[in-house]
């Protein structure tokens, strides 16, 4: 199963997310669950990086299986990047609509981020 966490400031804005595990929706290297958010998670990352200016943190399993992403405390505001970790948010809630049992997304409050 993939577990997906949202990472939320306070203030509701997002701040990043941590990715691991996989869907066990099909053989390796078939599996259209586990594509699919890599895929998005990947893209989210590229795009943040080459279209924002955001600045963050990034932590990834070089065998897969695992990526985090933290925005900085002073980029948390950047409409940019709140748009695009939006997006990513939405996107990976409608794949996991329609595979629920190999996805698991939790919202998870940064008590004290930025301060």
């Amino acid at each position: 199963m993939i577990e997906l966490d949202f990472y939320f400031s306070q203030d509701d804005l997002l701040t990043g997310f941590r990715s691991g595990g996989h869907a066990g929706a099909g053989e390796y290297g078939h599996d259209i669950v586990c594509s699919a958010v890599s895929a998005l998670t990947i893209g989210c990352i590229n795009s943040l990086e080459s279209l924002t200016q955001a600045g963050f943190d990034l932590d990834a399993a070089k065998d897969g299986g695992f990526v985090e992403i933290s925005l900085k405390p002073e980029s948390a505001e950047d409409h940019d990047a709140q748009l695009l970790l939006k997006s990513l948010e939405l996107s990976i809630t409608q794949i996991a609509e329609s595979y629920p049992e190999n996805i698991r997304i939790r919202h998870i409050e940064r008590k004290n981020y930025g301060r």
